[in-house]
């Protein structure tokens, strides 16, 4: 339901007319999926961002052009995986479909992890988390509050107090490895790293361990509390969701097609990042923590802040709440656990200024939902709790170098201004 809004019926009155059956069945397999989306007038960023890598264009515009592209894929990744669920059945499809609701940032994050870039993989996490918690929801609340001034907006606390939950179980997991590497007190680098490591794996198993959990919870046993409003009838350019408008081997092989664009694609991202940041002026930081999220999320951002404006914040919940907590509990930890099996130190230590932008906003979304009621000043509240955030991560132009959690870049400005005094 994330990204249906977005969807727009084709018409097939040409393909139609073809005569071979397996031609016609695969124009209008290929009409469905570039034309079938309103982002449709994005596609054309994709192969431009081959052109320009093959090239040798400017990587600021390489980074750009991957990442337009990046919005209809992601979009046409979920319709597919939709596609699929029904031939699969709820469950499977359910499973399948919160595995691949985030695709796009853990292919980003793997590729990330294979470079090495380590800092990219937790700020760009990082990122799509708040973007979901303080962005989405609050474009969505505020927006929706305005569209429906007149009316009292309810939603089901009941699905928004379980992602909640799991949130804060996801903050504490953040939270223990910078704690426990600051309650050590010692100056050794080496004697920090390996426990704050293995307690960082130790967290992440038992986010992964939450997460299973949380799926058996939504699909099998408590599913009546995930069910998503149903669209009006009336739409003019709305999509059926009553049955499939693609085979199962049709949609399998798209799928896959589309994962594999997703992958050159976030390949080009993670390659010209810095580039990118140095080219526009920005730090890499900003870039990962804001930049990539909101791009990248375009679609599913949308979706939600279309449903608000039709007073339907049980699916604006399940879309921004969902998508945090998903990347929270199972993209984060996953990337760990990859990062582990690989031979790469990957730990849940999101430096202070991260972790504690990510705590204030879980508690922040936490209180604003708690009495199952909406207005648009919640919403405006987080929207500017996110555009606090920004501007600290963009003047912040360079991470400082933390040594027992004082600035080391800071101590001959303190021994200057001691000895002055």
């Amino acid at each position: 339901m994330s990204s249906s809004s977005l969807r727009k019926k084709s018409d097939l009155t040409l393909v139609s007319k073809v005569r071979c059956g397996l031609l016609r069945s695969f124009l209008a397999n290929l009409q469905e999926i570039f034309l079938g989306t309103k982002l449709f007038i994005l596609f054309p960023a994709v192969p431009l961002a081959v052109v320009a890598h093959s090239f040798n264009f400017g990587r600021s515009w390489i980074f750009a052009l991957s990442l337009l592209g990046l919005t209809p894929l992601a979009e046409r990744l979920s319709f597919l995986t939709e596609q699929i669920a029904y031939y699969t059945g709820p469950t499977v499809g359910g499973l399948l479909n919160a595995t691949c609701g985030n695709a796009t940032e853990l292919i980003i994050a793997l590729f990330a992890l294979h470079r090495g870039k380590i800092d990219v993989v937790k700020c760009s996490l990082i990122g799509s988390i708040l973007s979901n918690l303080l962005l989405v929801l609050g474009t969505s609340l505020f927006c929706g509050g305005l569209a429906n001034i007149r009316k009292e907006q309810l939603y089901d606390r009941k699905q928004a107090d379980v992602n909640s939950s799991l949130l804060l179980l996801g903050a504490l997991c953040h939270m223990l490895p910078l704690m426990f590497k600051y309650a050590l007190n010692s100056s050794e680098h080496e004697v920090v790293a390996l426990p704050t490591l293995q307690l960082s794996r130790v967290c992440s198993i038992v986010m992964l361990l939450a997460y299973v959990a949380y799926l058996f919870f939504q699909l099998k046993t408590h599913r009546q509390l995930f069910e998503a409003q149903e669209e009006d009838d009336d739409q003019d350019d709305g999509v059926s969701e009553d049955e499939p408008v693609m085979g199962f081997p049709s949609a399998m092989a798209w799928l896959v097609g589309m994962t594999f664009v997703i992958a050159v694609l976030s390949e080009y991202v993670v390659g010209t990042i810095e580039a990118a940041s140095e080219s526009w002026g920005l730090s890499v930081s900003f870039v990962s923590i804001i930049l990539l999220p909101i791009v990248g999320n375009a679609a599913e951002h949308a979706g939600a802040v279309i449903f608000a404006f039709k007073n339907k914040l049980d699916i604006t919940l399940g879309v921004s709440l969902g998508s945090a907590t998903q990347i929270s509990m199972f993209v984060v930890p996953l990337s760990v656990i990859v990062a582990w099996i690989i031979g790469i130190e990957m730990d849940l230590d999101f430096k202070l200024l991260e972790t504690g932008a990510l705590v204030v906003a879980i508690i922040v979304t936490s209180f604003t939902l708690q009495d199952g009621t909406s207005h648009y000043l919640k919403g405006f509240v987080l929207l500017l709790c996110y555009v606090v955030i920004g501007a600290c991560f963009f003047v912040l132009k360079t991470p400082p170098n933390e040594t027992n959690g004082i600035n080391v870049n800071v101590l001959p400005t303190i021994s200057g201004a001691v000895a002055a005094y």
